[in-house]
């Protein structure tokens, strides 16, 4: 029986290995064909950033900075990786389904009261994440994750306005599409350095791609000589670098009944400085290339200070975190410039989560439903680019469920959702053309179902049997 037993947790131990092997060359193979957001918002820079942390931090709120749990993984503070029990083992596999709904209004004249409104929506599911935690030493833990952190998705078309270009060559139609994603590789250790304080530091892996192309066509060649043909560019971005992480976790309040916890980390931003090949065809693809360049490009990602508080009991636990992001610090020399010379700044970011988790009853043998962990959470806060000196806001609220599938035990399913948005109904008048554009208002639904497994599982201990 023994042998059995470890014959399983050695099947096991493979498979965890084996998903984070077949999690990164899919991530890393299929960044072209992958679409995991779907908005004209991601344009610029590395795209939607995803919300951090395993499927229990996401419904509630996003928080988890402050939480210390022997029984999940902590994605979001490594000095949480030293609360792992010493002979356990912990693996995380997420998966997330995002429902999303693009709204602009568009506008006939300057008038802000004379538009018709335009929508679009997309449907998406992908891996969300994976993530390792297992014990080295007394009060000294290891964890290992793989997670998204920006994501690229849009399609979209625009005519050509000017009458000095119709009057020349007739009508002209601009069509921008862009895709891929850039991955974060997280691993690092968490010590408690005394009872009831711990550090911790973690190295990150950014890799990625992300493709942006634009073709010019002409409609109609109404005045011309019909010697016009479309023209074709792609700038094609590969990222590759590393950044760090540091974090400490300090309970105040540490009894058998209720824990205090306050908690920080600090993210070392600084250049991505991705590989950039920029290309120009005439005709399509597989035509004549009239421009090559290669350089570095100038993305930065923000340095980030997230600070949070946690109380836990037997029944409740409550959760807030606060973060700011400096990303316009960083990208302040940074400027781009869309449709009609509309201006894309970078700006700072700030969030608010608060989450909350109640178990009726963990201990009770008869009734599952007091076993189960309720969870709700909500979010605030602001997207990191502004658009013609207009800020963008998000926010979302968040449920889910912790379904355990063993008695006293950490293995779980956990599910959730998610109900937010991003932007409004706010328009701007463009600099060159004096004409009024809509933003973008999207509104989205995430479902979020993620895997607990073998946290109470005792891998390392020998079996004085066998």
């Amino acid at each position: 029986m023994q042998r059995i037993k470890r014959y399983n947790r050695a099947v096991l131990a493979a498979f965890a290995l084996l998903a984070f092997g077949v999690l990164g060359i899919g991530s890393a193979s299929a960044q072209e064909a992958a679409v995991n957001a779907y908005s004209p918002y991601t344009m610029y820079g590395v795209g939607e950033l995803g919300t951090n942390g395993n499927a229990i931090n996401r419904t509630m709120g996003g928080t988890g900075v402050a939480m210390r749990s022997t029984q999940m993984t902590s994605m979001l503070n490594p000095a949480g990786y030293s609360a792992t029990m010493r002979n356990s083992f912990i693996l995380e596999v997420g998966i997330e389904g995002n429902f999303l709904k693009n709204q602009q209004r568009k506008y006939s004249s300057i008038s802000a009261d004379d538009y018709s409104t335009a929508a679009n929506a997309k449907n998406m599911i992908n891996f969300r994440e994976i993530a390792i935690q297992m014990p080295v030493a007394k009060g000294l833990g290891f964890g290992l994750s793989l997670t998204p952190y920006g994501s690229v998705g849009y399609k979209m078309h625009t005519f050509e306005q000017s009458e000095d270009i119709w009057g020349t060559v007739g009508g002209v139609m601009y069509n921008y599409q862009g895709d891929g994603d850039v991955t974060e590789v997280k691993a690092g250790f968490g010590w408690e350095i005394f009872k009831g304080f711990s550090i911790g530091a973690a190295a990150k892996y950014y890799w990625g791609n992300i493709q942006h192309n634009y073709t010019t066509s002409i409609y109609g060649d109404y005045v011309g000589s019909g010697a016009f043909v479309s023209t074709t560019g792609l700038d094609d971005y590969a990222i590759s670098n590393f950044k760090f992480q540091v974090g400490l976790q300090w309970n105040i309040i540490a009894s058998t009944k209720r824990m205090l916890t306050v908690g920080a980390t600090y993210d070392y931003g600084g250049p991505l400085r991705p590989k950039v090949s920029q290309t120009v065809y005439i005709g399509d693809y597989n035509s004549t290339i009239v421009s090559q360049e290669d350089s570095r490009g100038q993305m930065r990602l923000p340095h980030a200070v997230t600070a949070g508080i946690t109380y836990q009991d037997a029944k409740f636990i409550t959760s807030f975190d606060y973060t700011y992001q400096n990303w316009g610090g960083d990208n302040a020399f940074f400027q781009q410039d869309a449709f009609s010379g509309m201006s894309i700044r970078y700006v700072d970011t700030h969030t608010y989560k608060l989450g909350f988790e109640y178990i009726p009853n963990r201990f009770d043998v008869r009734n599952y439903l007091k076993r189960v962990s309720y969870r709700i959470g909500a979010r605030y806060g602001d997207y990191y680019q502004s658009f013609e000196g207009r800020n963008i806001d998000q926010w979302a609220v968040t449920a889910g469920f912790g379904f355990p599938l063993r008695f006293m035990g950490a293995t779980s399913i956990n599910a959730g959702i998610e109900v937010g948005g991003r932007g409004n109904h706010a328009s701007v008048i463009m600099p060159k053309t004096g004409q009024r554009i809509g933003l973008i208002r999207q509104n989205y639904i995430k479902v979020s179902l993620g895997f607990s497994l073998f946290g109470e599982d005792y891998w390392f201990v020998r079996p004085k049997i066998d």
